[in-house]
């Protein structure tokens, strides 16, 4: 019985393609360094444009070796939340409003003031 059985293959899991007359796409390795000195090698095509920063695994920022320094000048300041309210309203403004808002909340709970 063993010699009528029929051999199959795993579906999915081998190719029947092979590599013969296949090139992979030709490849650049890119050096990335960090301030503490740790080096990060990346894997670009040869037609891919290199980006200045690479961030690494553990999350620090490396600069392309022998490359430009990335252009940081034109960057705006990050503006918070406060930063734009006193943009429209002065200290004392925002004082008197606080003091406003304390003494509505205060009434709603039936307190008083003892100044």
């Amino acid at each position: 019985m063993s010699d009528r059985s029929l051999r199959g293959m795993r579906l999915g899991a081998q190719s029947m393609e092979t590599e013969s007359g296949v090139e992979p796409a030709p490849r650049q390795r890119v050096e990335y360094r960090c301030a503490d000195g740790e080096q990060v090698f990346v894997t670009f095509s040869s037609e891919a444009e290199i980006p200045p920063v690479w961030v690494s695994k553990t999350g620090k920022e490396a600069l392309l070796v022998n490359g430009e320094r990335p252009d940081t000048s034109n960057e705006k300041a990050v503006r918070t939340h406060w930063d734009m309210l006193l943009e429209r309203r002065s200290l004392p403004e925002l004082e008197q409003i606080l003091e406003d808002r304390l003494t509505i909340l205060r009434e709603r709970r039936g307190e008083r003031r003892t100044a």
